[in-house]
């Protein structure tokens, strides 16, 4: 079955609809330039109010490791998602310090993106179009996949009922398709979450 992730939430209001809407992910969103910035402070207090049985994911873009350790040791994250060049030797590196699952997200142009992904030494793949481009990828490509992936890049209201029917990722990643003037909008949020589970009964 298809899993939800929601990704840069990033006020109490956010989790307040998550904890309504129960996905089975949401993100914080650590790297500095995106818009959902939240710094360790505001992560932590969003962590506390989350409920337990979400799992929360740090996402960074090439970070100094031990900022990503101390997050995940200090339980303000529980998963790290790597969306920057970090190669196979800073996950090796990250999972020695701190034994935490990991997520490598993989923009995806060819057939040669697809089999870097195949290879990876992380626990989880993600596959998107770009660092929060808000637009998709060639599906077609996600044939060559051979292991579950997080499917990310341009998930909407009017395509998430066909990328879970046809292509059935392990989990749906999704941001700006659940806001409205670049807040999380509750209704799109449920609304998101009902075409994901309509498409599996």
């Amino acid at each position: 079955m298809t899993k939800i992730k929601f990704c840069g939430l990033k006020r109490i209001e956010d989790i307040k609809y998550a904890n309504d809407l129960k996905p089975d992910f949401i993100g914080f969103v650590f790297a500095p330039k995106s818009k959902r910035f939240v710094d360790a402070d505001t992560a932590r207090e969003l962590k506390n109010l989350l409920d337990t049985k979400i799992k929360a994911v740090g996402v960074f873009v090439d970070e100094d490791i031990n900022v990503v350790t101390k997050l995940l040791k200090d339980g303000i994250i529980d998963i790290a998602q790597l969306h920057g060049s970090e190669d196979e030797e800073y996950i090796k590196s990250l999972r020695a310090i701190c034994d935490k699952p990991i997520i490598k997200a993989f923009t995806i142009v060819s057939k040669d993106d697809i089999k870097k992904a195949n290879e990876s030494t992380a626990d989880y793949i993600l596959l998107d179009s770009g660092k929060g481009s808000g637009e998709t990828f060639d599906w077609d490509l996600i044939k060559e996949v051979n292991r579950p992936y997080f499917l990310a890049g341009g998930l909407t209201l009017d395509n998430v009922e066909n990328a879970v029917k046809t292509l059935h990722p392990f989990v749906v990643d999704v941001s700006s398709g659940i806001e409205t003037d670049g807040f999380k909008d509750f209704d799109k949020m449920c609304r998101f979450a009902q075409l994901t589970e309509r498409k599996q009964k």
